[in-house]
């Protein structure tokens, strides 16, 4: 059962940078061969990212993509809809974003939406989120039942933590522009949105689908956190190891380079 986030605590600290990077590269060429494997078999998966304003939602997809292959991995920001989306159900754009066969679609925010900030912001009634529960685990089921992998990682930091990383945003140029109004005003409403996380971990967590709610206030430890459950939820009884060369392009390879078999 996925544990409540107030329930959560941190994880192990890790000794040093170099204990951190070494556990991390470990991870990243884990993440290649899943890829590489996800692409000869043609299969298909889906990494879910959520959690609230600089929780290192960012921080970790860029580690979990940085040495992957960028063909065979698409990455979606997720905002607000636009006025064509509204327009259609709300499911319907994530439909278009789903990953054909050989790739990964990592989503930074996703249908969630309807149940975290649409909920917290009254931007769609009650009857409306509350249905939402229902439609997306059916939306999950019918994506894994079709042979898609589906992984959800939920990263929980503090308030006091979210605090310090938006001073540390606000006293960086490079990184001031990632502070808006909207993360003051969602800080403002933070115990409402723990509420409505803490529901919706436990109402569309479920077998085909976990999720990973994960103590978030050291970067380093969720970012290998959350690898770590990627790649136990897409690497689950996958065949890693790389196709066997065709005998035939072999034995023409070595002929061209002028070597025996």
């Amino acid at each position: 059962m996925t544990k409540r986030l107030g329930d959560l605590r941190p994880g192990p600290r890790f000794a040093d940078k170099a204990d951190y990077e070494a556990a991390l590269e470990k991870r990243q060429r884990a993440m290649l061969s899943l890829q590489q494997a996800y692409w000869h078999a043609k299969r298909r998966g889906v990494i879910v990212f959520e959690g609230p304003d600089a929780a290192g939602k960012g921080g970790a997809i860029r580690r979990m993509t940085e040495t992957l292959d960028p063909r065979g991995v698409h990455v979606w920001p997720i905002g607000a809809p636009t006025p064509e989306e509204q327009g259609r159900h709300y499911l319907y754009r994530f439909w278009q974003r789903l990953p054909t066969p050989g790739m990964l679609a990592i989503f930074d925010r996703s249908w969630y939406g309807r149940v975290l900030v649409e909920r917290v912001d009254r931007l769609c009634p009650p009857k409306a989120w509350k249905r939402a529960f229902g439609e997306i685990v059916e939306f999950e089921r019918m994506l894994v039942d079709d042979g898609v992998r589906v992984a959800k990682v939920f990263l929980h930091i503090t308030p006091e933590v979210q605090l310090e990383r938006f001073a540390e945003r606000l006293g960086d140029p490079t990184k001031r522009w990632k502070l808006t109004q909207a993360d003051i005003d969602a800080h403002r409403k933070g115990g409402d949105y723990r509420r409505a996380a803490d529901d919706m971990l436990a109402r569309t967590s479920w077998k085909g689908a976990p999720w990973k709610a994960i103590h978030a206030d050291s970067k380093w430890r969720a970012r290998i956190d959350a690898l770590d459950h990627a790649l136990a939820v897409l690497g689950k009884g996958i065949d890693m190891r790389p196709p066997p060369i065709d005998p035939k392009l072999h034995k023409a390879a070595l002929r061209m380079l002028g070597r025996r078999a």
